[in-house]
């Protein structure tokens, strides 16, 4: 196994898939525990879907760089998400299912009615489940992923204390002077950015995974924000590492490879949990 995994560290489109997935998995699980703590976790799998019909969108125009329509319409979506609240006549969660189904069936839809390959079926399993796209990035968008990955960081740190007060308790938040509407903005724009990036790493159904099982494992064991913050980075790292040399050296699907390992790790963090409290 060793000398199969030498084996292929030689190619660079295997390195690129180990950079972009650890990449990828670190953003997602700093923004999940926000989005879980607020209550939010389902947002990843609304977007998800939008970006599915954004994709098939572009698709249909022609367009060899589908970026220059998933990601505007994606961080449209998800500003219009987060500002869904309790002022509007349908709530978080509803507009999230409508969207979600919405944005399924249009895509679809059009992917149908103007195709553009032979194998409808198979390229829409491929966006929605993962292919092995993460395994022919090129070196431009490695060098994407990586800028934009460091920006998402860079930005989780400085910002961290006001991300803090934002997840927490909006309203004392205000109250202290914190402009929260402008955060949760930026929150919703960030949160766009890495669901974009990862449709290439676990396809469009399974990116909540990504963001959700990595925050709701490290909750099990650590109660503190930076605590479980820290846990859920450094899990989501381990589980897309693991889930990527799985999937390299059985063939397995890389999404889903990675997604079962986290909830493998999920089911270990809560033994852990109840062992820790004496149950």
């Amino acid at each position: 196994m060793f000398d199969n995994l030498s084996l292929y560290l030689q190619y660079p489109f295997v390195r690129y898939a180990f950079i972009v997935g650890i990449l990828i998995a670190l953003c997602s699980s700093l923004l999940g525990v926000t989005l879980v703590l607020k209550r939010f976790s389902f947002i990843g799998d609304g977007l998800s879907h939008v970006a599915f019909g954004a994709m098939s969108i572009a698709a249909v125009v022609g367009l060899s760089n589908d970026m220059l329509i998933v990601l505007p319409i994606t961080v449209i979506s998800a500003i219009l998400l987060l500002r869904t609240g309790s002022n509007t006549k349908i709530k978080g969660d509803a507009a999230i299912a409508m969207i979600s189904v919405a944005a399924l069936a249009f895509g679809y839809l059009l992917m149908n009615l103007f195709s553009t390959s032979a194998n409808i079926s198979g390229d829409v399993c491929t966006t929605l489940f993962g292919s092995t796209s993460i395994l022919t990035l090129s070196k431009a968008e490695v060098v994407l992923c990586i800028i934009l990955s460091v920006a998402v960081l860079i930005i989780f740190v400085l910002l961290y204390n006001k991300i803090f007060a934002v997840t927490f308790d909006e309203n004392f938040a205000k109250a202290t002077g914190v402009n929260a509407d402008r955060y949760n903005l930026l929150i919703a724009v960030i949160i766009a950015v890495i669901i974009v990036l990862a449709m290439n790493l676990v396809g469009s159904l399974l990116i909540s995974a990504l963001i959700i099982f990595p925050a709701l494992s490290a909750m099990r064991i650590f109660n503190s924000f930076k605590s479980v913050t820290i846990c859920s980075a450094i899990l989501s790292v381990i589980c897309s590492f693991i889930g990527i040399l799985i999937s390299i050296l059985a063939g397995t699907p890389v999404g889903s490879t990675i997604v079962a390992v986290d909830v493998v790790a999920f089911g270990i963090c809560y033994l852990i949990g109840r062992i820790k409290k004496g149950e």
